[in-house]
């Protein structure tokens, strides 16, 4: 992305007017956010669904304007049910992730969980005693953590190797014994969450035929088959923050909606992707303070840092930067910078080399691809700085928070 959206550059510009302080900020525009998600949701094929995963960005303005397309949400804990409720969204949720707290899974049974994922045997007996307590039988999805075959992998494996999500497949027959015994348990499929930052097609079509082909397998397992008829494939699909080029949605789901017309009894697949959801929407603007040079490398230091956007040094590259000239032409000589923030320390770092032209000390730079996994997974009380502030740019007027 070389060029911003013109609501995105009248944003920033209304921002800087109405503060004094140099500018570091958050804007989601919350059009292009429904525009994306509209897109995504009509390329899903017969026989699968989408749940968003709202660890990649909880805020409400997102929920909301997300509830309306999707299938569902997925949380991770009891505070992301909260704020689930407080978005006002009345769509179905899924419950996941490991070290559930008993207060978070009686919050989830209260309201009323669509399904919680069981990610060890003694989450199964927790689950059941509480359900019990509650005189709910609650829905349940066991994780189960693979054997994957070696070609399938990705930047961040979640399973097939020892980590501490879901149960191994080894152990699967055991889980599925404990929950068909449980009486306030029903077992309704599996999870299978195996990569994160997946950009490559190619593999996540393997990736589905190899659940497909484990499918009946895991199935047959249960003494209850007749009631298994969902597989959750996680989410986990990639954001190329270094080209232009993206994971081609609409032709995996074209792919996708073929295989599953083939395949004899099929599971109903629900995918939970986060990242590539709201990412697209986001942007990060950030003023220049001061300009240096250290050892013949070139630095921009700038108001904010990785405390409120911490995904380049989560994500391990140094992120796309636009320039947008606000005191000077732009034009000078082209000149490798190291954007960096207001930390005291040298992990500080948002960008390296990055080749710009003309900057100049209360220039902006903006950092898009900013929507998820940035601003929420942040240390933003790391050294006292004032948090950012945050502007939705919705259809036709913008919030603020």
């Amino acid at each position: 992305m070389t060029e911003l959206p013109v609501r995105v550059v009248a944003a920033i510009a209304q921002a800087r007017q109405q503060q004094d302080d140099p500018l570091a900020m958050f804007i989601y525009d919350l059009a292009a956010l429904q525009q994306h998600i509209r897109q995504v949701m009509e390329a899903l094929p017969d026989g699968a669904e989408l749940y968003y995963a709202i660890k990649a960005n909880s805020e409400p303005q997102i929920l909301q304007t997300l509830a309306p397309w999707v299938d569902g949400f997925e949380i991770s804990s009891g505070g992301e049910i909260e704020r689930l409720q407080a978005a006002g969204s009345d769509k179905p949720f899924v419950f996941s992730g490991p070290g559930k707290l008993d207060s978070d899974l009686r919050a989830a049974l209260r309201r009323q969980a669509a399904a919680i994922h069981v990610e060890s045997l003694n989450e199964i007996d927790r689950l059941q005693r509480l359900a019990r307590e509650q005189g709910r039988v609650q829905t349940v999805l066991i994780r189960i953590n693979p054997q994957l075959p070696a070609q399938i992998s990705s930047r961040l494996a979640m399973a097939g190797t020892a980590t501490p999500f879901g149960i191994d497949e080894a152990d699967l027959a055991v889980a599925v014994h404990r929950v068909d015994n449980a009486d306030h348990l029903v077992l309704q499929g599996f999870h299978v969450h195996a990569m994160s930052h997946q950009q490559s097609e190619q593999r996540h079509r393997q990736l589905m035929e190899y659940y497909l082909q484990r499918w009946p397998q895991w199935k047959a397992l249960s003494a209850q088959q007749e009631g298994i008829t969902h597989l959750n494939v996680g989410g986990g699909i990639g954001v190329d923050y270094l080209s232009t080029s993206q994971f081609d949605w609409p032709g995996f789901c074209h792919w996708l909606g073929e295989l599953l017309a083939v395949t004899a009894g099929a599971p109903r697949l629900r995918f939970e992707p986060g990242r590539f959801i709201s990412a697209f929407c986001g942007y990060y603007a950030i003023e220049i303070l001061d300009q240096k040079t250290s050892h013949g490398k070139h630095f921009l230091v700038c108001r904010g840092g990785t405390h409120q956007f911490r995904l380049p040094v989560a994500q391990g590259h140094d992120h796309p930067i636009i320039h947008l000239p606000q005191r000077s032409d732009g034009a000078g000589e082209l000149c490798a910078w190291t954007v960096v923030g207001q930390l005291c320390t040298p992990k500080d770092v948002l960008s390296r080399d990055c080749s710009l032209k003309g900057v100049a000390i209360g220039d902006m730079l903006v950092l898009p691809l900013a929507g998820a996994y940035g601003y929420n997974i942040s240390h933003a009380d790391f050294l006292c700085h004032p948090r950012p502030c945050q502007l939705f740019l919705p259809l036709e007027t913008a919030s603020w928070a």
